[in-house]
């Protein structure tokens, strides 16, 4: 018997359900991979202190998109576009058998948070050497839930501005990802200012073996 179009919708499809583990698990590769980018281009003293700021954004991301990150971010518009409903905080009312589309919800959750835990990663290149590990712990979790959370329901949340009024479609993350991370960037560099030091100890030069 053919399935109706309500339930078609609801249908897990097994070949989108393991891309989306499979894309899951790359997206969260790319967070270690930037810690070991990063510390590499610092001097000797900032590397411990960059990998960390990297490996604990995962926790910290993580904490804020199940307690209310990911609800704000996908759950219905309550904000004239702006934002999301608290329906979902703590993934309350989300279970095994929820689907989001044509996979589990819960993966899709997942999905998102990996997107979220890279893009305040990124954002610890343009504080490198400039930034006590304390604040950036209580940085990060402000940060993705005043900035990140709100544009990811502007673009990719139902009813959000950006998709539903203006439109456009991001299928890679430009705005929620890369803009907001290079902006934060900018902004934390004018706030924080340049590194002690700077243009009067003199850095060590990195010359090849080879």
């Amino acid at each position: 018997m053919p399935l109706s179009v309500t339930e078609a919708a609801a249908h897990v499809d097994t070949g989108d359900t393991a891309w989306l583990l499979a894309a899951t698990a790359l997206v969260l590769l790319m967070t270690p991979g930037l810690a070991l980018f990063y510390g590499g281009m610092v001097r000797t003293k900032s590397v411990l202190n960059m990998l960390m700021m990297s490996f604990v954004s995962i926790a910290l991301v993580t904490v804020v998109w199940l307690a209310a990150g990911y609800s704000l971010a996908f759950g219905d518009d309550v904000g004239g576009g702006l934002i999301g409903g608290l329906e979902h905080a703590g993934m309350a009312g989300l279970g095994p058998d929820s689907v989001h589309g044509t996979v589990p919800t819960l993966l899709f959750a997942t999905f998102q948070l990996t997107f979220a835990i890279i893009t305040a990663a990124l954002i610890s290149g343009a504080v490198a050497d400039r930034v006590r590990f304390g604040a950036w712990l209580v940085f990060v979790p402000v940060w993705a839930l005043l900035v990140y959370v709100p544009v990811a329901h502007w673009v990719w949340g139902p009813g959000g501005w950006i998709a539903a009024h203006l439109g456009a479609l991001d299928f890679a993350g430009g705005l929620p990802v890369e803009i907001t991370s290079g902006a934060s960037g900018l902004a934390l560099c004018l706030v924080v200012g340049p590194r002690l030091g700077f243009k009067k100890t003199r850095c060590a030069r990195i010359t090849s073996r080879w």
